[in-house]
């Protein structure tokens, strides 16, 4: 059975994704993070506990703390800012929910890479490129890109996400927007990867998503997740090998060492699993937060 608030009454969730329930407020949007997990666009029967909590609350720091950077659509993450109706849930709601500005998303998700790994290395093998292009010969796995590589793609309603380069995305969208989102997008990522190898922690990539509100353009969504970033730990670091990871590459790994098909519907994960995964999440906000002794 799968975590959900649009069962309860008098609360309707306008839209639910493989892992937020996202109600409309009419401005505003309330975003609460379930402990429902995902992997290969496919989800789990098991919750994994607390790990709506500690996503939600690693975006609210990074929302908090890269303003200077970008706008960004966060209000609150206090419960009591909420309206009235999410009150009695208020329980539930703590650590794992926002108060949101609105915005006209914009239809594509945009990744920074540091390193050639995931995606990126398999299309490298293949062709020598990497969204479309053309890197140095003879790469190494893990290996650190001259510089970090902005590299777009289109969201998919269903199914998989589709990689584009950057010359794809300057014919679907205004230059003037591309380029804003490409050069904010870049300084988010220098400014975190510096930020974690101080915590001797590599962040490898990451994605962001934009929406705009009148003539702002607004950083959304989630900001440097373990869902939506690949974090490494700098002592396991070594190209050519696929370093100590601290985001659900563990379940990825897992999943494919059983032979699933990777097609719906997901097997239950064994409770050591979904232990150890809880895990490498408190572990990664610890580092990121520096909070040792969280609530939960």
């Amino acid at each position: 059975m799968h975590e959900t608030l649009s069962s309860l009454p008098d609360v309707h969730a306008s839209w639910q994704g493989k892992v937020r329930d996202i109600y409309d407020l009419g401005e505003h949007l309330l975003i609460v993070t379930s402990d429902r997990i995902s992997a290969f666009d496919v989800v789990f029967p098991n919750l994994i506990p607390d790990k709506g909590k500690i996503l939600n609350q690693i975006s609210v720091h990074f929302f908090q703390t890269t303003t200077q950077i970008v706008d960004n659509h966060f209000i609150s993450d206090q419960v009591a800012d909420y309206p009235e109706q999410f009150q009695p849930y208020a329980d539930y709601l703590k650590d794992r929910s926002m108060l949101v500005r609105k915005t006209r998303v914009i239809p594509f998700e945009f990744i920074v890479r540091g390193y050639i790994t995931g995606s990126a290395w398999a299309e490298y093998k293949k062709t020598g490129t990497v969204s479309g292009m053309l890197m140095p010969e003879e790469m190494q796995e893990s290996q650190k890109f001259q510089q970090p590589l902005f590299t777009p793609s289109t969201k998919a309603e269903t199914g998989h996400d589709e990689n584009i380069s950057y010359r794809e995305l300057l014919q679907r969208m205004d230059e003037r927007l591309a380029v804003h989102i490409r050069d904010k997008a870049l300084e988010l990522f220098q400014h975190n990867h510096e930020i974690m190898l101080r915590h001797e922690v590599i962040l490898a990539d990451t994605k962001f998503e934009f929406g705009v509100t009148g003539d702002r353009i607004l950083l959304i969504d989630e900001a440097f997740t373990p869902d939506s970033s690949r974090y490494w730990a700098l002592p396991d670091y070594e190209i050519g090998k696929t370093p100590l990871s601290f985001d659900k590459q563990y379940i990825r790994d897992y999943l494919t060492k059983t032979g699933w098909n990777k097609q719906p519907p997901a097997p239950e994960l064994p409770p050591e699993v979904v232990e150890k995964t809880r895990q490498k999440y408190i572990q990664i906000y610890q580092l990121i937060t520096g909070d040792n002794e969280p609530r939960w």
